[in-house]
């Protein structure tokens, strides 16, 4: 959950407890029951198909997760609770990040403050970790780790906290150690033997952290904190073991940017000065979209674009080619087919009722949409 979507949902919380109103805020929102949409779209590759985690506002404890298959061409909603009826309060409050490592898949449930852990081919839940305000996950060995603001979800310097990762253990689900890093640490990515958490400093009210902290994997120890930008965000690793990491700026006069960084030298390489609010690597491409929001006039510059990272060419700040990007309202998550480079973008609405996904060919031609949970967001591919 970036930034500003957390001071919106936090808005939306805090008037919902203010009403006297019996009815709950979601009232134009009814909890949709599993379904299935066919989209005619069936394949047989070496991939089964998709994990997506929907959000879910926070405070609706409506997090949730979607699967689609490729076989059939049939996607899914909400297997969680339908694969788990035992389990209370289903998947919890505010998804946030999603991945498979080995046969088992994680979900950060944020302000549920845990790290649910299933079965990658099924969805059937094994266990939880415990993580106080969790946000996103990285693996190595057998390690998982995972940033965490550290304390409660509170806007405001007087309740500024320094974050930590967690480091855990992938087998038995027991917390190892921790290491403190920046102000509300976002992305995490692995190369080169070191961590690099992206710290957002999101909660602070008149400043953001700058920093990206740098953690040996071999002692678990913070040797040095790189100086980049405010508010940085998502942190991904590129198949030339660079590391590449967005800011979104202040929503004011300090522009959203893109960032890549040698592991080696942990110097930047390249400051690409264009809006990034979200991305995915796929081979020597990254697929981008951003949502420019500013404050001062109220505004959503909306962008989707390519850039190769090879050449560090910028290639289009427009993939989608027939006109209906106009049907996305708010892009929320993107993700790319590794085999047939299918495009994939969330659409989060209004952030209070179900979303959707879209698929484009990769020209960039609308293939098919469904419905999905509120707020879709992360992707995760399940393999054969």
């Amino acid at each position: 959950m970036n930034n500003y979507l957390f001071k919106r949902n936090f808005s939306i919380l805090f008037s919902c407890v203010l009403s006297f109103s019996i009815v709950s805020c979601r009232t134009d929102a009814p909890v949709i029951p599993s379904e299935q949409h066919e989209t005619g779209d069936s394949s047989q590759t070496d991939i089964r198909g998709f994990y997506l985690l929907n959000e879910g506002n926070l405070g609706s404890n409506k997090a949730s997760l979607d699967y689609y298959d490729f076989a059939t061409g049939t996607y899914t909603t909400d297997i969680y609770a339908s694969r788990n009826p035992s389990v209370v309060k289903e998947l919890g409050d505010v998804g946030n990040d999603l991945q498979i490592y080995g046969h088992r898949m994680y979900a950060v449930i944020n302000a549920s403050n845990k790290v649910e852990v299933m079965t990658a081919d099924s969805a059937i839940r094994i266990g939880h970790i415990d993580v106080p305000n969790c946000r996103c996950l990285a693996f190595e060995g057998k390690y998982g780790y995972v940033t965490s603001y550290a304390g409660p979800i509170v806007i405001g310097e007087e309740h500024a906290q320094i974050g930590y990762v967690l480091k855990f253990d992938t087998a038995t689900l027991q917390t190892i150690d921790t290491c403190h890093v920046g102000f509300q640490p976002e992305g995490i990515a692995i190369a080169n033997g070191k961590l690099y958490v992206a710290n957002s400093g999101g909660y602070l009210t008149t400043t953001y952290d700058t920093t990206m902290s740098v953690i040996d994997l071999t002692t678990f120890k913070q040797t040095k904190r790189l100086n980049i930008d405010i508010n940085m965000q998502h942190v991904m690793v590129d198949k030339y073991n660079r590391i590449w990491v967005n800011s979104l700026g202040n929503y004011y006069e300090t522009p959203s940017r893109l960032y890549c960084i040698d592991t080696n030298t942990d110097k930047i390489v390249k400051q690409f000065d264009f809006p990034v609010t979200n991305f995915c690597l796929s081979g020597d491409s990254i697929y981008f979209y951003s949502t420019a929001w500013n404050y001062t006039d109220m505004t959503n510059s909306v962008s989707y674009g390519i850039l190769n990272i090879a050449t560090m060419d910028l290639l289009t700040q427009h993939f989608i080619i027939d006109g209906t990007e106009s049907d996305i309202e708010i892009p929320y998550g993107i993700s790319v087919n590794p085999i047939s480079h299918d495009i994939y973008i969330t659409d989060a609405k209004t952030y209070t009722i179900p979303g959707a996904l879209h698929c484009y060919s990769a020209q960039g031609e609308k293939k098919w949409s469904v419905r999905t949970g509120d707020i879709p967001a992360h992707f995760c591919f399940l393999t054969k």
